[in-house]
């Protein structure tokens, strides 16, 4: 870390702050300017004691951080993309993953129709919320057991591996007992305590961006599963608040090129989600896959019309098949199939 010293500051001050450099485990090494002066904390900032706590000390102009905060999930300590096997379904790393179904559970024929379309057009992944977090509690909250009943069922008879959302604690273990990834949501984004069960289940966890969240903290949160034990995280992108009114959120395409940046953590992306708005979602995949990001989690209903949830930014089967097709010429463009 670097203390930046107020200019003008006496030898005696800048000699307190070296002392306490020292005394909480750096070596101190300090740049005399001709007006300022600066002290290098040369030392692992994952093993010792903050130095943030210096910013208290009158002569201290600010500290600035050399290392970043999210350890496990940066690329300075871990170079190589990391791969996360699915039970035989490969996810980063080269391997693209399409993760398709309904926004909710809402009944068998609903659900096994969708399952079996999505699979026909390559998704190898299926996504249904059986417990759904809602805005209004007068609004569909799902199935709950019983989805990931139905859940169970769809992946025995197409094979597809199942992601689905887990809202508390307390549901942890038996959604982990039927689910192959374990969804954490925007509004749960910064839940830790969910974040640690999640971690400590074993299963894959993909981790939603909350919608007003710093691209930090959202590496932050997924560093509580990392440091936890649970090396096998996905980030995904679900678009975030902004003051636009034309999509229900902003996608934040940026943020996908940051995260493949930054991190060594595979990056999905929601376009239903990111704009809820069926009408962009091809084209907003295109982007994505553009982009280098290792999958898609799409909202698919047989009849998004009577849709229980959410049903103006899933898409109908047709519409999932031209998107499917649609993004192929830029999976071999970028490598991947």
């Amino acid at each position: 870390m670097i203390i930046v010293i107020r200019p003008h500051t006496s030898e005696a001050l800048i000699e307190e702050v070296i002392r306490e450099v020292v005394k909480l485990g750096y070596e101190a090494a300090p740049i005399h300017g001709a007006t300022q002066t600066i002290v290098a904390a040369i030392g692992d900032e994952s093993t010792h004691q903050t130095l943030e706590s210096l910013d208290a000390l009158p002569q201290v102009e600010r500290v600035l951080r050399v290392q970043k905060r999210f350890k496990l999930a940066s690329r300075e300590s871990h170079p190589a993309d990391t791969v996360i096997d699915v039970d035989g379904v490969k996810i980063g790393g080269g391997h693209f993953a399409l993760m398709a179904g309904p926004c909710s559970v809402e009944s068998e024929e609903q659900l096994l129709s969708t399952a079996r379309q999505v699979k026909a057009c390559g998704a190898s992944i299926l996504r249904g919320g059986a417990y759904k977090p809602r805005t209004s509690p007068y609004e569909f909250q799902g199935l709950g057991k019983e989805g990931l009943r139905l859940l169970v069922a769809a992946r025995e008879e197409t094979g597809l591996k199942i992601i689905t959302e887990v809202l508390s604690e307390r549901d942890v273990e038996h959604v982990a007992a039927s689910a192959d990834i374990l969804q954490i949501g925007a509004r749960n984004a910064q839940n830790f305590q969910l974040l640690i069960e999640c971690a400590k289940s074993g299963k894959p966890v993909l981790l939603k961006r909350g919608m007003s969240e710093r691209i930090e903290e959202w590496l932050l949160a997924a560093e509580y599963i990392l440091a936890h034990g649970n090396p096998n995280v996905m980030l995904c992108e679900r678009g975030i608040r902004t003051f636009e009114t034309y999509t229900r959120n902003t996608l934040d395409l940026a943020a996908v090129a940051i995260a493949k940046k930054e991190s060594h953590l595979p990056v999905i992306v929601d376009p239903s989600q990111g704009c809820g708005r069926a009408d962009l979602v091809t084209e907003l995949c295109k982007g994505a896959v553009a982009l280098g990001a290792d999958g898609l989690l799409i909202e698919v209903h047989p009849n998004p019309a009577e849709a229980m949830s959410d049903g103006q930014q899933q898409v109908d089967f047709d519409s999932f098949a031209r998107l499917a097709r649609g993004i192929e010429p830029f999976l071999k463009a970028t490598g991947r199939a």
